[in-house]
């Protein structure tokens, strides 16, 4: 069972940066696999479910967050590897693509929350709470604001396409710099600490 989902994931993944949401259909899966629509609905329950698995299946895990103990450097490196996602062709159009048809698809909005968003916002949490923990913010961030602050500039860019070129590392150092003004301890602005 497992070489059939990864046929699946290896069509969805073909399917999807070929042809962009609007053009992957299950049955050009299908036919790209070999494996039968009603085994493909058996693992996946909609278009938009295997739109994202084959995604994610062709991007990988491009997108950690690690945390090495320095607040600004962990976020500088997860924005710039979200960057980089998103000024690629053609996954980063595709990615927006994904996000736009999850406003009108229950399903892949839930399967995004469960597989996409809710584990990095999680994974981001807990990165801002061990910062405060070790006393490099103060106690009182609000790390959901923060998350939000971060991830929103990033994401207004990735979908308003005339602003994708502007998708840089400049604009992941300045946005991670404005984010964490005045919140770094030992700081009055936030703006050199941790350089």
């Amino acid at each position: 069972m497992a070489e059939v989902r990864a046929d699946v994931l290896e069509a969805a993944a073909q399917v999807l940066m070929a042809h962009g949401v609007a053009g992957f259909t299950v049955e050009k899966v299908v036919a790209a696999s070999g494996v039968s629509s009603a085994t493909v609905y058996r693992h996946w329950p909609s278009r938009g479910a295997l739109a994202l698995d084959g995604f994610r299946h062709a991007v990988g895990d491009q997108i950690a967050l690690d945390d090495t103990g320095d607040v600004r450097a962990d976020l500088m490196r997860f924005i710039t590897a979200f960057i980089r996602l998103a000024t690629h062709r053609p996954a980063g159009p595709v990615f927006a693509q994904l996000i736009g048809a999850a406003q009108t698809d229950a399903e892949l909005a839930g399967q995004f929350e469960h597989h996409y968003f809710g584990p990095r916002r999680r994974e981001a949490f807990a990165l801002l709470e061990k910062a405060k923990g070790r006393g490099q913010i103060v106690e009182d961030a609000d790390p959901g604001l923060l998350v939000d602050l971060i991830w929103g500039a990033c994401y207004i860019r990735l979908l308003l396409p005339h602003l994708t070129d502007q998708l840089t590392e400049d604009f992941a150092r300045a946005v991670v710099d404005q984010a964490l003004a005045g919140l770094l301890v030992g700081s009055a602005d936030g703006g050199e600490a941790g350089r």
